[in-house]
C-alpha cells in the first residue's frame, strides 16, 4: 500500500481529466497508474464513462450533461471532477505485482521476418545474431496497451539495441510483427500501417475478438521473448 507520487490533474476536453505523474517510462509509477485504474474501474466516480492508463497517467471521461444535474452551482463539472479524483488518489492503493503475469513469446527473427534488423546494428558495432540475443536476454515489462487493439508497449530494451521509430512508415505491418521504438519493444496485433523497427514476428495471435479475453498480453504482465525457427514459425 503506497500514498501517490507527484500528480498533476488537467483536464483534455470538456469530458475528461487526466491525472498525470510525468511523461516518464518507470516501472513504479505505471503500476501506480494501473492500481488507480483497477480502483475507478471497481468503483467507478459518479457520472464516470470510462478510465484509460497510458505509461504516467490516466484519463477519466465522463458524462458531462449527467453531472451538470448533481454538480453544486457554485463549481464547474471539471472542478468537481477533480475533488473526486484527488479524493481517490488520496487511498493508499494496492500495488500491482510486477511477476503477477510472465508470458513466453515465440519469435522467428530470420530474415524475411525482420527486415529492420539491420538498421537496428547501425553505427553500434553489432550483429544481427547480437541483436537477437540481446532482444530475448530481458524480460520486458507491459507498459499499457494501444494505438490498436492488443499493441503492447513494453520496456525497456537494452541501450545497445534502442533505434528511433522509422521516418517513413510502412504502409503495412504483417500481424505477430515484433518492433523497437527507442527504449520500447511492441507486438503488432493485426497488419497495419506502423513506423517501429521490425525485428521478428511471433506465430501466437495477440488478439482474438472471438474470445471473453480478446488480448493475450494486459498491462502489467511481464514478457519474455524466445526464438523459433522458420519451420516451427510455419507449423506452430
Amino acid at each position: 500500500m503506497t500514498s501517490p507520487p507527484s500528480y498533476r490533474i488537467f483536464p483534455i476536453s470538456d469530458s475528461a481529466l487526466t491525472i498525470d505523474f510525468g511523461n516518464i517510462i518507470n516501472t513504479t509509477i505505471n503500476q501506480h497508474i494501473l492500481s488507480l485504474f483497477r480502483l475507478l474501474s471497481k468503483e467507478p466516480l459518479p457520472g464516470m464513462i470510462e478510465a484509460t492508463p497510458a505509461y504516467s497517467s490516466c484519463t477519466v471521461y465522463y458524462d458531462l450533461f449527467q453531472l451538470r444535474k448533481l454538480v453544486p452551482a457554485n463549481k464547474t463539472v471539471q472542478e468537481w471532477m477533480a475533488e473526486q479524483l484527488v479524493q481517490k488518489l488520496n487511498v493508499p492503493l494496492q500495488e500491482t505485482n510486477l511477476s503477477a503475469g510472465l508470458i513466453k513469446i515465440p519469435v522467428c527473427y530470420e530474415k524475411e521476418f525482420a527486415p529492420d534488423i539491420k538498421e537496428v546494428t547501425k553505427g553500434k558495432n553489432i550483429s544481427p545474431d547480437e541483436v537477437i540475443q540481446i532482444h530475448i536476454s530481458r524480460t520486458y515489462y507491459v507498459y499499457m496497451i494501444g494505438f490498436l487493439p492488443g499493441f503492447t508497449y513494453m520496456g525497456e530494451v537494452d541501450e545497445k539495441i534502442e533505434t528511433p521509430r522509422k521516418l517513413h512508415p510502412r504502409q503495412k505491418v504483417e500481424a505477430g510483427s515484433v518492433g523497437i521504438a527507442g527504449k520500447q519493444t511492441g507486438i503488432y496485433p493485426l497488419s497495419s500501417p506502423g513506423g517501429w523497427q521490425i525485428i521478428g514476428r511471433t506465430p501466437l495471435k495477440m488478439f482474438d475478438a472471438t474470445k471473453k479475453e480478446p488480448t493475450l498480453l494486459k498491462a502489467g504482465d511481464t514478457v519474455q521473448f524466445y526464438p523459433i525457427s522458420k519451420n516451427e514459425f510455419e507449423n506452430f
